[in-house]
C-alpha cells in the first residue's frame, strides 16, 4: 500500500479511478471511485466529506462533496453531484468532462457533520441534494440498529434523488414532501415532543437550516442537540487586492474566485478542510482593513464579524481600499 499523498495545506490525498458514473435523475449523477493502488479506502463515518480535485484546463477546482456510500464497504467511495449551470463550474465539469476510468484525486475524509452516538434518536431533515450525507448516516445506523427517521423535502417527485430507494427500504422511517404538491415539512410538529435525548440533523438550503434551528430554539432545544451542514460556494464579486504581510506580496482576487483560491493560485500554503465556511481551518487574521467585509461563513460569530480582525478566505470577500492579512 502506497503512502498517502499530502496536499499542500489540506487533508492528505488519495489517487482514485472513476469506477462508475450513474445518472440518478436529470440533474444528479452519482460518481463512484476505487483506489488506483487497489487498496481499501480509509474508514469514515456518516456525515463525512471529501474534497475532489478537478483539473479543468488551466483552472484547478477543489470542491467538497459528502460521502454517500456505505461506511461498512471500504472498497468504494461514492458522491452525488447536482449539475448547476449557474454555479462556478465544478458540477458542470463533473457531469461533462469526467468519464469512467478517469484518474482523479480526492482527500482523506473529514467529518464536520457526524452523528452523536450518545443520542437516543436521530431526527434527519434533508432538502434537495442535502440528502447525500444522510445516506451514509443511515447505513451506519442500520449496522447498529440505531433509532432514526428522515424527513426529506424536494420539488417535483422526479427531482428527489434516492427517494424511491429510501421509501422502498424504509417505508416507516422515511417521509418525503414535494413542494410542487404544496407539501411542507411540519417542523414544529416534528420537533415538539421528541423523546429526551433526541438529536436533530439538517442539511440543505439555508432556508431549511434556519427553519429547523429557529423552530428548535423556540421549542427550547439545546444547541448541542442540533447539527447542520451547508457547503457554501464562494460568491462572485468585484475583484479586490490583498497584501500578504508575511511576504509583502500583493495579489488580486478575481471576480469568480475566492480569496483561498487566489492564495493557492499564488503558491501560498493556505490551510483548508471544508472550503465551505464551516470548519474554521482557514481562519485568517486581518492586520489592516479599510473597507467592508462580506462575511459568509458559519464559523466566526457576530462580534468577530463586526470586529474586522478576521476573515474566512474560503467564502468571504472584501470591498475597499486596503486589506492586509497575516499570510
Amino acid at each position: 500500500m502506497s503512502a498517502p499523498q499530502k496536499a499542500k495545506a489540506g487533508p492528505a490525498q488519495i489517487d482514485v479511478t472513476v469506477s462508475a458514473i450513474v445518472p440518478v435523475n436529470d440533474l444528479v449523477t452519482r460518481f463512484e471511485f476505487t483506489r488506483t493502488d487497489g487498496a481499501d479506502f480509509p474508514p469514515f463515518s456518516g456525515g463525512a466529506h471529501t474534497v475532489v480535485t478537478m483539473q479543468d484546463g488551466a483552472c484547478t477546482r477543489l470542491n467538497p462533496y459528502s460521502l454517500m456510500s456505505d461506511p461498512a464497504d471500504l472498497s468504494t467511495y461514492a458522491i452525488s453531484v447536482r449539475r448547476d449551470e449557474d454555479g462556478r463550474g465544478g458540477s458542470v465539469f463533473m457531469h461533462s468532462d469526467v468519464g469512467q476510468g478517469d484518474q482523479m484525486t480526492i482527500t482523506y475524509p473529514v467529518n464536520l457533520f457526524s452523528l452523536d452516538l450518545r443520542a437516543r434518536k436521530h431526527l434527519f431533515f434533508a432538502g434537495g441534494i442535502g440528502i447525500t450525507p444522510f445516506l451514509a448516516m443511515i447505513g451506519q445506523l442500520e449496522q447498529t440498529n440505531g433509532n432514526w427517521e428522515l424527513h426529506y423535502a424536494a420539488r417535483p417527485p422526479d427531482s428527489a434523488a434516492y427517494a424511491d430507494m429510501l421509501l422502498a427500504k424504509f417505508p416507516s422511517k422515511v417521509h418525503v414532501y414535494y413542494s410542487s404538491a404544496a407539501q411542507r415539512i411540519p417542523l414544529a410538529d416534528l420537533l415538539d415532543g421528541q423523546p429526551l435525548g433526541t438529536h436533530a440533523y439538517v442539511c440543505g438550503p439555508a432556508r431549511l437550516i434556519d427553519g429547523v434551528r429557529g423552530t428548535a430554539a423556540g421549542l427550547g432545544w439545546a444547541g448541542a442537540n442540533l447539527h447542520s451542514e451547508e457547503f457554501l460556494a464562494p460568491a462572485a464579486g468585484v475583484p479586490f487586492e490583498v497584501r500578504l504581510c508575511k511576504t509583502d506580496k500583493t495579489i488580486t482576487v478575481g471576480e469568480h474566485e475566492s480569496l483561498l483560491e487566489a492564495l493557492e493560485r499564488e503558491g501560498v500554503d493556505a490551510p483548508y478542510m471544508c472550503r465551505g465556511g464551516s470548519c474554521g481551518q482557514c481562519e485568517t487574521d486581518v492586520i489592516r482593513a479599510v473597507g467592508v467585509f462580506n462575511h459568509r461563513d458559519y464559523w466566526l460569530d457576530d462580534a468577530e464579524h463586526a470586529s474586522g480582525t478576521k476573515i474566512m478566505p474560503c467564502v468571504s470577500r472584501f470591498a475597499g481600499e486596503i486589506l492586509e492579512i497575516d499570510r
